[in-house]
Order: structure tokens, then C-alpha cells, then sequence
């Protein structure tokens, strides 16, 4: 067995990435148990307080999605509990997980990320939607992305081809979200890049390729077998493969973030990279990137993620 002793794994939560959560977390679970690690899997709920104060776990492995899992608040709790976690640290968190702020981090330490504007639906109530929507098309062009500012799994998350289209998407990203961000869209090559940090600083694993069928990676594209392809490393050009594992961890740093994370980029014609999002708690499930991104770089997942709880448990 590990000498790491007793590991928690966080899956599940209230966020509307649960089910995925769940998912995330058995894998783990199931490659941490493979690498001789006494593993116990909870819920964020009434019982995980009292239940680490009785057993504290020399590490937390935190597959919450959404939420309460990446916008720092579990994290908070972790460190009044003086439990150690891998991952990013609550104000980090908070950063990474409002993407409009997190474009304009990431775009002061100049890396390119698409123009955007990020508007709460009070704006539109207050303001007119007709009015304020024609404008958005005026300034960004079309075809447009809408998500909302907060969140995860694509959901509320929508392609615009025409203007006709905007007002439908606008409500179905606010049924996820107070806030959207709306942002021109950029035509090419979409790629995700995972960055872990051993203790030896942040290294970028391979980029994988997405070629969803429908042609947008949305909820049914992420987590439904079949419905997407992956290239794992994705067929880039050196230069392109190089300019993105810089932008990954370049991102990686000018958050604060620490462990993991996993930054999603599209790639335009001319090979030149853009910032998307930034993930502090990536999927772990069959179908997420980060797993297939370790496989194509040759490293066990269950090692990559005992080796995360090690260093985790050294900060404690």
C-alpha cells in the first residue's frame, strides 16, 4: 500500500455537473486503489465536515465540477479543516473560474485571447435586449460563442451563426448563469492542453485535438461515447504544439494556480493560438481530456495522481 494512508476523493456536489463529478471521481478512485492507495470517495455535503474532523485524510483529491468545486469555496473549507488538497488555492480559484476575468489576466501577460463582452441580464431587463444585442454583433462580427461567465461542461454554451439566433442563446446561457460572456468566435482547430506540477514546475502534457461530430463541443459532445473524435497529441504543427503548451502554462502561472489545471485554446489557420477558459479542476471521467492527454504522454494516471497527493500531503 501507498504511505500517503488515508486519501479522500470529493465527488458529486449540487452544481448541474454532478452526474459528471460522480464520474470523475469513481475513475480516480478506481487508478488511485490500481497504484496501492487506500482510497475513500464522499459527497460534498452535511457529513463532510463532521466526517474529516473524526478521520482527517492525509490528502483530498477534489473532483467537484462547477460551483462550490472551482470557485474556491470547498477549497476555503479544506484549509479551516487544516486538510491539505491538491489543486489550486481558493483566490486562484475564484480568478480562474469567472472567465472574463480570466481573459483579462491571461491577455495582460499577453497572450491572445478572442474579443469579448461580458454583460449580466440585468443589462438587457434594464437597457433593451434588441438594442444592446445589435450592438454586441456591430462591434464582435458574427459568427459569435455565448456561454455563461461562471461554469463548466458547456452548458448554457452555444454557437451564433446569425443575429437571428442570438436572443435564444442569450436565454438559454442565462438559465445557467446570471452572467454571459459573448465572444467572437474563432474558426479552427480546438484544442485543450493539461498542465500538472510535480514539485518541479509546471509542464505541459500533450495537446488533444477535438472534432466534436456536430461540429461544437457541448454537453452531449463532452460526455457521450461516440459523439467525438480525439487526436491525442493533436495534429498540430511543431510550432503550433510548442506555442500552445507555452500558452497552457503561461496561463497556468499568471492565474496562480498550482498541481493542475487544463486550458482550452482554438487554433486559427495561420497557427496562431487563443486562450479560451481555464479549468482548475479537470475532468477525470472516460471521455476528459486530461486522462487522454497523460496516456498520450506516456504517464500512468493512477502515478500522475498519486504523485499529485504526495505533494499535496507534504504541504500539510
Amino acid at each position: 500500500m501507498s504511505d500517503l494512508g488515508h486519501v479522500l476523493i470529493l465527488a458529486g456536489g449540487l452544481s448541474y455537473e454532478r452526474e459528471v463529478s460522480i464520474r470523475s471521481g469513481r475513475r480516480v478512485a478506481e487508478v488511485l486503489r490500481a497504484a496501492g492507495v487506500d482510497v475513500e470517495t464522499r459527497d460534498a455535503d452535511s457529513t463532510l465536515v463532521p466526517a474529516v474532523l473524526a478521520d482527517p485524510p492525509d490528502a483530498v483529491f477534489v473532483t467537484l465540477h462547477g460551483g462550490a468545486g472551482e470557485d474556491g469555496a470547498i477549497r476555503s473549507v479544506l484549509e479551516l479543516l487544516d486538510v491539505p488538497y491538491v489543486g489550486a488555492t481558493p483566490d486562484a480559484c475564484r480568478v480562474a473560474f469567472d472567465k472574463p476575468t480570466a481573459k483579462a489576466v491571461v491577455r495582460s501577460w499577453g497572450l491572445n485571447t478572442p474579443d469579448s463582452v461580458a454583460l449580466p441580464k440585468e443589462t438587457f431587463h434594464d437597457l433593451g435586449a434588441a438594442a444592446v444585442l445589435a450592438r454586441i454583433i456591430d462591434r464582435l462580427g458574427l459568427p459569435l460563442f455565448v456561454k455563461p461567465s461562471r461554469g463548466g461542461s458547456a452548458l448554457g454554451a452555444s454557437m451564433v451563426r446569425t443575429a437571428e439566433e442570438l436572443p435564444a442563446a442569450m436565454v438559454g446561457c442565462f438559465a445557467y448563469g446570471d452572467t454571459a460572456l459573448i465572444e467572437r468566435y474563432v474558426e479552427g482547430i480546438e484544442v485543450s492542453v493539461s498542465v500538472v506540477d510535480l514539485g518541479d514546475g509546471p509542464v505541459a502534457l500533450p495537446p488533444v485535438e477535438i472534432v466534436p461530430d456536430r461540429g461544437v463541443y457541448d454537453y452531449a459532445a463532452r460526455y457521450t461515447a461516440g459523439h467525438t473524435e480525439f487526436f491525442a497529441p493533436a495534429r498540430l504543427s511543431p510550432e503550433a504544439t510548442e506555442a500552445c503548451a507555452g500558452m497552457a502554462v503561461a496561463a497556468h502561472t499568471a492565474l496562480g494556480l498550482r498541481d493542475i489545471s487544463r486550458t482550452d485554446i482554438i487554433v486559427d489557420a495561420a497557427g496562431k493560438p487563443y486562450f479560451l477558459e481555464v479549468n482548475v479542476a479537470p475532468g477525470m471521467t472516460e471521455t476528459s481530456l486530461l486522462p487522454m492527454a497523460a496516456e498520450a504522454a506516456g504517464r500512468d494516471l493512477g502515478t500522475l495522481c498519486k504523485g499529485l497527493l504526495e505533494l499535496a500531503a507534504t504541504r500539510g
